[in-house]
């Protein structure tokens, strides 16, 4: 389903895809079956997103995210992609972020350019995420830092 308040410009959607309303949705990204996207959500061209993936409310994916299957991103979560941010300023190539399956992110996380987030992690609410966290772990504060490993 794609609501048609949605601005969907890309092709590639999987089945089973819902897409909310006011959400955007540029030519060239790549979403999977089975996935929510909620509103007021912006979804940039070089963005792929695996199988049943949960995108809450107010999560912007900028160039050079990628999501694998069964992740779950909470409301208002930031994703960003440029270490050195100048307006009309680009770079060449935008760092990535790896998001690895079963992941979650928690309510207004803000992830850093460069980062993954490993299989089964859990990035707590509100974390500042500046590097990479390993699979299973539980992270979370400014910055985040691993408080446990989940069994």
């Amino acid at each position: 389903m794609i609501h048609p308040l949605s601005d969907v410009k890309s092709s590639n959607i999987g089945i089973n895809t819902n897409v909310w309303q006011f959400v955007v949705i540029l030519p060239e990204a790549r979403i999977g079956d089975n996935c929510n996207i909620c509103s007021q959500c912006f979804i940039e061209n070089k963005v792929f997103i695996g199988n049943n993936v949960t995108i809450k409310n107010g999560v912007q994916l900028w160039d050079g995210v990628t999501i694998e299957d069964n992740v779950f991103i909470g409301p208002n979560a930031t994703l960003t992609n440029d270490k050195m941010p100048r307006s009309k300023v680009y770079p060449d190539e935008f760092p990535k972020i790896l998001i690895k399956k079963g992941a979650s992110i928690g309510a207004n996380a803000t992830i850093l350019p460069g980062v993954t987030i490993g299989e089964r992690a859990m990035v707590g609410a509100g974390a500042v995420v500046t590097k990479d966290v390993p699979a299973d772990a539980v992270v979370f504060g400014n910055p985040a830092k691993i408080i446990r490993f989940l069994e």
